[in-house]
């Protein structure tokens, strides 16, 4: 029913790619201008709205070369209650610089994770401030053009793949279709485990990749659940009776891994970047306690545990478990991925640590 009268917006949809298309033309003849940096840049974005992926791209990212280079992450900062630049540190919060960039900073306490609305402005201010980086990855600024990216990622789901989809609003582009054509490596993610060979073929000539552009296909791996306060895991059984809290763009993987795992659970949804409050927090209670059952969790995401946190000592005797996301790549082709982004990585003259 819902896509059925988002199909009635489609002339709104024809304004607003018109709008977009003109803007990527005034880029593409440079009347409006993109500052490029001789500096090692990679940015991961998406061109649908949310629920591709990014965020576990980034830290894919971050786990595969933060012992080789200084890492920095750079991220607009979404729904976060400030303004300008800033530089995570022992005291921040995720009302300060958004839920994703707080993850980052939780799991990777030695990089360097900055926001920033103006990557233009932000990118120099980073390297002033942390003059030892190495390599700094563009979280979610694919349409972010006045900086040109040295190498960008783009996502696209399989369920949802962009060359099916439609401009905003009676689809989930926000940007045009032409734009994959700046991308340097396309990737499927949140695939099927049993993706064969002609399934990889057929989505390839459908979306038609350019000579210089590699598509990979990724699935989602969750691992092992870790408490939300003292880090001790789970084993998340089939009698297990779980309250998932979530608050992300697209719940439905998470929903079919649940589904497909244990008998039956419970699930309180709430919008994608959601501030939760203390009425959320009364509702999340009130939903556990209804639970009759000694074997019962609450399980979150690790976006909206970093909103969640906050409420330590009211939540602290209850047994909330944060499940972690990792893209795994299929067909075997990690390595030549890792080739790809290292390579890119080295084409820039060593930069000496101070």
């Amino acid at each position: 029913m819902l896509r059925s009268f988002r199909y009635l917006l489609f002339p709104v949809s024809l304004i607003y790619g018109g709008i977009v298309w003109l803007r990527n033309w005034l880029f593409d003849k440079n009347v409006f201008k993109s500052a490029s940096f001789n500096f090692p840049i990679i940015c991961i974005g998406n061109i649908a709205t949310g629920g591709t992926g990014k965020t576990p791209m980034t830290e894919y990212l971050i786990r595969l070369l933060q012992h080789q280079y200084k890492t920095a992450t750079l991220s607009r900062g979404y729904k976060r209650k400030t303004k300008g630049f800033a530089i995570a540190n022992a005291n921040t919060t995720a009302l300060e610089i958004g839920d994703e960039p707080m993850q980052f900073h939780n799991k990777f306490p030695d990089v360097t994770v900055a926001v920033g609305e103006e990557r233009l402005v932000a990118i120099p201010q980073l390297l002033h401030d942390r003059p030892q980086t190495q390599l700094i990855l563009l979280d979610d600024a694919f349409q972010h053009r006045s900086v040109k990216a040295g190498l960008n990622i783009i996502l696209t789901a399989y369920n949802n793949l962009f060359t099916r989809d439609l401009m905003l609003p009676a689809g989930d582009l926000r940007d045009v279709k032409a734009s994959m054509h700046r991308a340097d490596i396309i990737v499927v993610t949140k695939c099927k485990t049993a993706l064969n060979a002609d399934e990889k073929t057929a989505i390839i000539k459908e979306i038609k990749p350019l000579p210089h552009q590699t598509i990979f296909f990724t699935e989602i791996s969750y691992t092992a659940p870790y408490h939300l306060f003292n880090n001790s895991n789970v084993n998340i059984a089939a009698e297990t009776n779980v309250l998932l809290v979530c608050g992300i763009a697209n719940p439905k993987p998470l929903k079919d891994y649940l589904a497909a795992k244990m008998n039956t659970y419970d699930l309180l949804r709430y919008p994608d970047h959601h501030i939760f409050n203390s009425d959320d927090l009364a509702d999340i209670k009130k939903q556990f306690e209804k639970i009759k059952s000694s074997n019962r969790i609450i399980l979150t995401t690790e976006k909206d545990a970093v909103r969640l946190v906050k409420f330590e000592q009211e939540l602290k005797d209850y047994p909330v478990f944060v499940l972690p996301i990792e893209h795994r790549f299929l067909f075997e082709e990690g390595a030549l991925f890792h080739k790809k982004i290292i390579s890119f990585i080295n084409s820039f003259a060593a930069k000496p640590i101070n």
